[in-house]
C-alpha cells in the first residue's frame, strides 16, 4: 500500500510538472517526493502508535527535505507538493487525493485544545505558495487558493480564494463582484457639512438678493 502511494505520487509529479522527464528523476531528485516517501512511512507508525518512531521519522525528512509534515496527518494519493521548502502540515490536516501544494504553504490550526484544528482539503485542491490555511474547517474539490492567501473559513467546491482574509474570487470559473465598502460615518459628515453649507448659504440669501437690487438700482 506505501509503496503504490509513493508510485502515485511520482506519477503525479510527471503528469503536472512539466519540467518532470521520467520516474527515476522524479523519484531520486524531487524533494516533495522525498517528504511525501518519508511521511507514508511516518504515518505507518502512527497508526500503530509508535508515535516516537514516526515523529524520528518525520523530523530526519525535515531536515532533508524543509518540508514538515506531522505523522499524523492523513494525506490522499497522487499529491503533488513542488518546490516544498518551507511547506507546514498539522497533525490533524486531511488532504484530499490530486492536491497540488507550493512552497511556504502552511496548513496549520489555532488554538491549543486536542482533537481536529486542521484544515481538511478536497480532492483537485491547489494551494499557492505561501498561503495559509488556518483552522478546523474544510475546503471543497477542486478549489484554488490563491498565492499568500489567509484563509480562515472553510468554502465551498469550485471556488477561487484570495486576499488576507481570503475570499471568494470566482465561482466555477465566475468572478465574483467585489464587496462594496461604504464608510457610513464619512458619509454623514460629509452630509451634515453640506447641510451646513446650505443653511449659510440660505441665511445670506436675502442679504445678496438685497444688494443685487441695490446694485441694479444704481444703475
Amino acid at each position: 500500500m506505501i509503496f503504490h502511494d509513493i508510485w502515485l505520487d511520482v506519477q503525479a509529479v510527471k503528469e503536472r510538472d512539466p519540467a518532470a522527464r521520467n520516474s527515476l528523476e522524479v523519484l531520486l531528485l524531487y524533494q516533495g517526493v522525498h517528504a511525501l516517501i518519508f511521511h507514508r512511512f511516518a504515518h505507518f507508525f502512527y497508526k500503530k502508535k509508535r508515535y516516537f518512531i514516526a515523529r524520528l521519522i518525520s523530523q530526519i525528512a525535515r531536515k532533508w527535505t524543509l518540508i514538515e509534515i506531522h505523522p499524523g496527518a492523513q494525506l490522499g494519493h497522487g499529491i503533488l507538493i513542488d518546490h516544498g521548502a518551507g511547506v507546514v502540515i498539522g497533525e490533524t490536516a486531511v488532504v484530499g487525493d490530486n492536491c497540488t501544494i507550493y512552497q511556504g504553504v502552511t496548513l496549520g490550526g489555532v488554538g491549543t485544545n486536542k482533537g481536529k484544528r486542521h484544515p481538511t482539503l478536497g480532492k483537485n485542491v491547489t494551494v499557492g505558495c505561501g498561503a495559509k490555511i488556518l483552522g478546523a474547517f474544510e475546503v471543497g474539490d477542486n478549489c484554488k487558493i490563491a498565492a499568500n492567501a489567509v484563509l480562515l473559513k472553510g468554502i465551498e467546491s469550485d471556488v477561487t480564494a484570495a486576499g488576507i482574509p481570503a475570499r471568494p474570487v470566482r465561482v466555477a470559473g465566475v468572478a465574483v463582484p467585489k464587496e462594496i465598502n461604504i464608510d457610513f460615518t464619512q458619509m454623514q459628515l460629509e452630509i451634515d457639512l453640506l447641510a451646513k453649507r446650505v443653511e449659510e448659504l440660505e441665511k445670506n440669501a436675502p442679504n445678496a438678493q438685497a444688494k443685487n437690487e441695490k446694485n441694479e438700482s444704481n444703475e
